[in-house]
């Protein structure tokens, strides 16, 4: 495969991370256009003119201005229709989100209220909201949801298309009883750190939530679980810990798709069942509910059954380990795989998103990006061997583009004196690629700092350390897209099998004080490695990253369905 023309970066993902890609000039400056703003809400103007598709306001002024309104989001909000994601966080004065959201925003697609002071209800309700598929109310002060005060109508569906709703860490102390059918289609549940004491009843009746695979409701007050449970046909996952649950249901055991479960923290009358919940995997949980648990005649011979079952298989388990791993079962061969998850837009509250400026297309035209979470560079040579990965850290001052570019040209020109040769090596390797250019290409963060200036070098505020888990991959090139994704492709197979190495092998080497500090910066305490916490095969998680142009029209996604399509077979890639 031909990578020629087209460099490979990778960085620690920064706070604050909807970036822009812009190209800077010779002179070191960055192409802006002039900006006139409103006094109270500059961000609204800006929007409007840009025509933008994605909007996020917080900050410190934010409470004060939002008290102004009345504790509501201005008016002048609800007439950007183009709005597809609209984020307003950490604001204690924000009690409502204000009349006019439903009608103004029919394409929103994304809602985070997060970290508000949003409650007792919402008045008016949120809903119709027909595109929306994300909607993200924890950390308020919600107490009920009640019609006319909550999600939206129920008939017809006022959230037809929502896929995901968090109403953690809010007060709620019932669910409203149509929530079902106001989103029917929703497939992820949040209601962790509530007040609830149990579900209604027509959440689980059957059919009501079809595609529902992930539940979440720990540290509330549930006294009872229904049997009717098992009608979630689609439930993969189920945290109901630390509650005041007394029993679990046989039923549990009947939903087909059921991989996770936790229900610690409950006081079980069963202390069987109990201390299994505390230390048992849910394959063997669940087959002690399918057979009745104890005292339940013939249910009780089959669930000891298991159990000795189960010892055994541990045994073996252990015996193999000490032999070396030959003969291993399904179970534990497949932690020799490489896993990866792909986190899509849709389940991601928070997505990253690129934005072209049109003037890019003439110096380097494509892109694409993912955010890569859950790599151990602490063990060993981790570090060292990821950064082989990659061209070397810019590790130098603040410098123009035209001076930066300068000095690398009189350091490839003295490199090439010194070592009697015509190749360079390093960064430099890379400078014929601007040649002729007027304009350079760099991405920009939220904080208006350049992060990166391909094909050459990266930022220092962007550097790689030890302690360094999430990152921001970038691949960008002047021929085609295709080769953006090829590369982007082969990286992050590289990166997830180092990574699998890394905490098989825990290795006992480990960077001098010297060349930690020169590679990635201060080392970490070993304590707190990712790889201290993980038993068993742990997924990278890669999250979808858009690439749009100043008006907010989608140019690309990564990874789509047709990228990470070639992976090798021992590779499971789960989207």
């Amino acid at each position: 495969m031909d990578f020629s023309g087209v460099d490979r970066m990778l960085r620690s993902l920064p706070r604050k991370h909807r970036g822009r890609w812009v190209p800077a000039s010779r002179g070191g400056a960055m192409a802006a256009a002039a900006v006139v703003v409103s006094e109270s809400w500059p961000e609204l103007e800006l929007a409007e003119r840009e025509r933008r598709r994605e909007l996020l306001l917080t900050g410190p002024g934010l409470e004060e201005r939002v008290r102004a309104a009345g504790g509501q989001l201005p008016p002048r909000l609800f007439t950007l229709p183009l709005l597809h994601y609209l984020e307003v966080s950490g604001c204690g004065s924000l009690r409502a989100p204000g009349p006019g959201l439903a009608q103004g925003l029919p394409q929103l697609h994304s809602l985070v209220l997060r970290r508000n002071a949003l409650g007792p209800g919402l008045s008016p309700e949120l809903g119709p909201l027909p595109a929306l598929r994300v909607l993200d109310l924890s950390g308020n002060a919600l107490e009920a949801l009640p019609p006319g005060h909550g999600l939206g109508p129920a008939e017809p569906p006022g959230l037809p298309q929502l896929q995901s709703l968090n109403l953690s860490g809010n007060r709620l102390r019932e669910l409203p009883a149509d929530l079902a059918r106001c989103a029917p289609r929703l497939q992820s549940l949040n209601l962790t750190g509530n007040c609830l004491d149990s579900f209604p009843a027509e959440l689980f009746r059957p059919g009501a939530l079809p595609l529902l695979s992930e539940l979440a409701a720990a540290d509330n007050c549930l006294r009872e679980l229904s049997p009717d449970i098992a009608h979630l046909a689609s439930l993969k996952t189920l945290d109901l810990s630390n509650n005041q649950l007394s029993e679990i249901p046989a039923e549990l055991a009947d939903c087909p798709k059921l991989k996770e479960i936790n229900f610690r923290g409950n006081k079980l009358r069963d202390k069987r069942l109990e201390k299994m919940v505390s230390g048992c995997q849910t394959r063997s949980i669940l087959e002690y509910l399918r057979v009745g648990g104890r005292g339940c005649g013939k249910g009780k011979g089959r669930a000891e059954g298991s159990e000795k079952e189960e010892s055994r298989r541990k045994r073996r388990e252990r015996k193999q380990r000490r032999e070396g791993g030959d003969g291993e079962d399904q179970d534990v061969g497949d932690t020799g795989r490489l896993l990866l998850r792909v986190l899509h837009i849709s389940e991601n509250p928070t997505p990253l998103t690129v934005r072209v400026s049109p003037e890019v297309r003439d110096v380097r035209p494509y892109i694409v990006g993912a955010v890569v979470r859950g790599m151990d560079l602490q063990p060993g040579n981790a570090l060292k061997r990821f950064l082989t990965l990659q061209i070397i850290p810019l590790g130098r001052k603040e410098a123009k583009a035209k001076d930066l570019v300068r000095q690398l040209q009189l350091e490839a020109e003295e490199q090439r004196k010194q070592k009697k040769r015509q190749t360079v090596s390093g960064l430099h390797r890379y400078l014929h690629l601007l040649d002729g250019n007027e304009n350079y290409p760099c991405l920009v963060d939220a904080d208006s700092d350049v992060i990166s200036f391909p094909p050459i070098t990266n930022s220092e505020k962007t550097k790689v350390k030890k302690t360094t888990s999430d990152l921001f991959l970038e691949v960008t090139s002047a021929s085609s897209l295709q080769t953006c994704k090829d590369v982007m492709d082969a990286l992050i197979l590289k990166m997830a099998e180092m990574n699998k190495n890394t905490l098989e092998n825990k290795e006992e080497g480990s960077l001098s004080d010297t060349e930690a500090d020169a590679a990635a910066g201060q080392l970490s305490d070993p304590s707190t490695s990712p790889s201290a916490a993980k038993d068993g095969p742990s997924p990278l998680v890669v999250e979808q990253v858009r690439v749009v142009d100043l008006e907010g029209s989608l140019k690309v996604v990564y990874p789509s369905k047709a990228d990470l399509a070639t992976a090798p077979a021992h590779v499971t890639v789960m989207r």
